[in-house]
């Protein structure tokens, strides 16, 4: 498939699933507010089967790529805290995904297959529940990270805490309110948040008001951000907190595109935001980016020992920023 940009010609690589197989694109799906397909209809479901179905078939991959980075943070703030098994607060977690990689050494990949292997089973979801809890005593890794969940979407969250990825959860929508007393007590005891791919939906509000709720704890932080929206209000209401963050110089695959109209419009918007998208979303694949922010209490050490592939990131005000 071709397209024209800018009076050149592109052609769009053929797809591929996990399975080696072209995805199934036969069902149109309409894009959201930013730009990307809606998949809101995966996050809400009671149980995550529909969820993997159809990440699966666009090679969905950030999680796996931010494991190993993810474990050099925790294995980092154990060093410098001494805490054993750290709390580790996953903003947008859907049905603890991260949770499960972190907590049981599992892969993405075995996720998938997972299942995949219970997508057309007739099962309830208590017997998909005792599956996986199940799995969750079996792969649990020793002195693994307590894990708690954050997310907008109630079934979700209750299914990633009844299985056992997630150890604790908040059901919140932090862009639009504070959070209650209860809430706050949960989200106070986050010493790392972590994210792959929620910035863009939640804002510097929400990462703000999470920092407010820790009463000074400041946590660690590391965001993998799709590269079409910019990390800089964010970057800047935490510099205004009192954090140093940086940029790793790679890229990372987040997932294919779901169809032709929604890479035209991402590839418009990373243009529009003065990056060329030529040699990475031209290319057919949404690419996100790692943010890393620290408290400045040892912060100079640990971003030096990230290396020349440490980018920092320019602090100015949240206004200046263009914060909302």
């Amino acid at each position: 498939m071709r397209w024209r940009r800018d009076g050149k010609d592109f052609q769009q690589p053929r797809a591929r699933n996990l399975n080696g197989h072209p995805p199934k694109r036969d069902t149109i799906m309409p894009l959201d507010a930013t730009g990307k397909i809606s998949l809101a209809h995966v996050y809400t479901a009671p149980d995550p089967r529909e969820y993997f179905s159809t990440l699966g078939q666009l090679d969905y991959q950030i999680p796996q790529l931010a494991k190993p980075y993810f474990e050099n943070l925790l294995l980092r703030y154990r060093e410098a805290s001494g805490s054993p098994s750290p709390t580790v607060l996953d903003v947008g977690c859907s049905y603890g995904v991260n949770a499960a990689l972190l907590k049981f050494d599992l892969s993405l990949a075995e996720l998938y297959d997972h299942y995949g292997a219970a997508a057309s089973d007739p099962r309830e979801r208590s017997d998909l529940l005792d599956r996986d809890r199940a799995l969750a005593a079996t792969r649990r890794a020793p002195a693994g990270p307590h894990i708690v969940g954050l997310d907008s979407s109630a079934p979700a969250l209750a299914y990633a805490t009844a299985a056992g990825f997630l150890d604790g959860a908040v059901h919140a929508d932090l862009e639009k309110d504070d959070p209650d007393a209860t809430q706050r007590t949960v989200l106070s005891a986050a010493e790392i948040v972590i994210s792959t791919g929620c910035i863009g939906y939640v804002t510097n509000r929400t990462i703000t008001r999470l920092v407010q709720a820790t009463d000074g704890r400041m946590p660690w932080m590391a965001h993998f951000v799709l590269r079409m929206f910019p990390f800089e209000a964010i970057s800047a209401s935490l510099a205004d907190l009192g954090y140093k963050t940086v940029r790793l110089d790679r890229l990372f695959r987040q997932r294919r595109f779901a169809s032709q109209e929604e890479q035209h419009v991402v590839l418009d918007t990373l243009s529009d935001i003065g990056i060329d998208p030529t040699t990475a979303e031209g290319r057919g694949w949404l690419y996100a980016e790692l943010f890393v922010s620290r408290p400045p209490a040892g912060a100079a050490r640990y971003l030096a020992d990230l290396g020349s592939a440490a980018v920092p990131v320019r602090a100015c005000s949240a206004s200046d920023a263009g914060s909302v």
